[in-house]
């Protein structure tokens, strides 16, 4: 189930873990589309929602989906243990930190670091 909450000024959509994976970026402009249209400022995704190749930086993958979030100006936080799959992978713990130095897409452990990043 979907949730949204204000938070920080911001609309903030909740997403379930439950949902449909996001295997390709036409799968993200379903949600992008449903956030755009209900106002939504910034799309929680629990990481379990992602395809497995959205951490293999070398499927384009994570760029494909991450682009469409930035071109339509709805911001997303992926949130969830990701430890093993930035241990794997040099290029993919630069690309988490630099993504999470600027303010459109975040990876965060918990709900509870989102919140306290928006408060």
């Amino acid at each position: 189930m979907t949730t949204t909450e204000h938070l920080g000024g911001l609309t903030v959509q909740f997403e379930d873990a439950d949902g449909e994976v996001i295997a390709r970026a036409a799968d993200a402009m379903d949600l992008i589309g449903n956030a755009s249209f209900s106002g939504v400022d910034l799309v929680v995704l629990p990481v379990a929602r992602l395809h497995p190749e959205f951490f293999r930086l070398g499927s384009l993958l994570a760029g494909d989906i991450l682009q469409k979030f930035v071109n339509y100006r709805v911001r997303l936080s992926v949130v969830g243990d990701i430890t093993a799959h930035v241990e794997a992978s040099d290029a993919l713990r630069d690309f988490v930190w630099e993504s999470n130095r600027g303010d459109h897409v975040w990876f965060l452990a918990d709900e509870a670091a989102l919140r306290a990043r928006l408060v």
